[in-house]
This record gives C-alpha cells, sequence and structure tokens, in this order.
C-alpha cells in the first residue's frame, strides 16, 4: 500500500486527508478517494494545477509512497505586480526630508 496525504490550502481553511492507496495509483485515484473534491466541489479537476512536493505534474501522474498530492489555487496577484505594489508602499509611507 501507498501512504500518500492530498492538501488543499485556503485563506481560513486547510483540507488534509492522509490516503492509504493501492501500488499503482495515480494523483486522479488519490483525490477522489481524499474527498476533497465533495468538499470543494468549485475545484475543476481537468484545468485545476497540481503538484506533488511543489513539482508540478497531471493527473495520470503515477504516486509514490509518502507523496503529498497538493492542489493549487490561482494567483490573485502575479509576484511581479505584488513587488511593484510592495515598492510603492515603501516609497509612499517614506517621511519627506
Amino acid at each position: 500500500m501507498l501512504n500518500v496525504t492530498v492538501v488543499y490550502a485556503l485563506p481560513q481553511e486547510l483540507f488534509q486527508e492522509a490516503l492509504e492507496l493501492c501500488p499503482g495509483s495515480r494523483v486522479r485515484d488519490a483525490l477522489a478517494q481524499s474527498g476533497v473534491l465533495e468538499a470543494f466541489p468549485e475545484i475543476d479537476v481537468e484545468s485545476v494545477p497540481l503538484g506533488i512536493f511543489s513539482r508540478r505534474v497531471e493527473l495520470d501522474t503515477p504516486l509514490t509512497e509518502g507523496d503529498r498530492v497538493e492542489i493549487y489555487r490561482p494567483l490573485k496577484l502575479s509576484p511581479t505586480d505584488a513587488r511593484r505594489l510592495r515598492a510603492e508602499r515603501r516609497r509612499v509611507s517614506r517621511p519627506k526630508a
């Protein structure tokens, strides 16, 4: 048996389910058996980005012992935009000499 975990993090909530799956199981199997798709019906399993330990994977990726299947949410702000906004806030908050 394979021991894997399925994780889905929201700003105010964390879904984490440990599973025992048969050898040869794939990411798709872990998602189906974890209950995450029932708990969060807004997840579109065909289009949502998925990963195992921060490495992007597909639904048919085979699982190995100890894998953590991660479901990623879309970014609300790109990293570039976030840096730009932080720089603007620092510039505005500095006292003028």
